[in-house]
């Protein structure tokens, strides 16, 4: 026995009602549920469909849907990850190194002259930047989302997760600086310090700019329904 067309969105409805809000992960799981339920038929056919569904779920576990969604999340992160590295890497091979360089070079002369009003002042500006474009980010993300009635988990990760992750290790390294560093830069510091500003400017740069340029590319190529939408 095959379910209806009916069936099939009371289990979209029902993996809402247990917090998969991601339509992706939704789909993964209303599959699984699907093929659990047809089984179960085959075994019991007199069984209703709520009754199966419940049998079916159960399958999941005490966690119910949170093992599958952790797992969904976990691997379109370490995609996401993969896909900054390689961006990243760009940085790093001309022309673009010469960009990096540049990056590098104003940093440490600014260590050296300025000191830690200067470091402090790198990363206000950095981290001001970066939370500007993620807000204006967050705006056009949820203005599509209510749009189309879809969310998707790794549109969520382009648009939301990721920059946060860089906002706190400026936020951390803001009080590391404040708190222990010298108030003139020796040559070693001001090394040190600068190479990580250059490396923090390229990932807020990557995540909040490029990245979110590409995202609808990045989202066909994962989810080929989502040029559907």
């Amino acid at each position: 026995m095959k379910l209806t067309s009916q069936q099939i969105q009371q289990l979209y409805k029902f993996t809402r009602k247990h917090y998969v809000e991601h339509f992706d992960v939704q789909t993964e799981l209303v599959d699984h549920l699907a093929n659990g339920i047809e089984q179960i038929w085959q075994e019991q056919p007199n069984l209703s469909f709520e009754q199966a569904r419940d049998i079916s779920f159960k399958k999941f576990g005490v966690f119910g849907f949170m093992d599958v969604y952790g797992a969904s999340q976990g691997a379109l992160q370490k995609k996401y990850m993969n896909i900054l590295w390689q961006h990243a890497k760009d940085w790093f091979r001309l022309p673009k190194v010469l960009a990096t360089i540049t990056f590098f070079y104003f940093f440490y002369t600014g260590l050296i002259k300025y000191g830690d009003m200067f470091a402090l002042s790198v990363l206000g500006v950095v981290i001001t930047f970066g939370l500007v474009k993620h807000i204006k980010l967050l705006r056009k993300v949820k203005k599509r989302q209510k749009e189309n009635g879809k969310k998707w988990l790794l549109e969520d990760i382009i648009f939301k997760g990721l920059f946060l992750g860089g906002g706190m290790i400026g936020i951390n390294l803001f009080n590391i600086i404040n708190v222990s560093s010298p108030e003139v830069y020796n040559m070693y510091w001001a090394i040190f310090y600068a190479a990580i500003f250059t490396i923090m400017v390229v990932y807020v740069y990557i995540s909040v700019v490029v990245l979110p340029k590409k995202a609808e590319e990045l989202l066909i190529d994962n989810y080929p329904e989502y040029k559907l939408v």
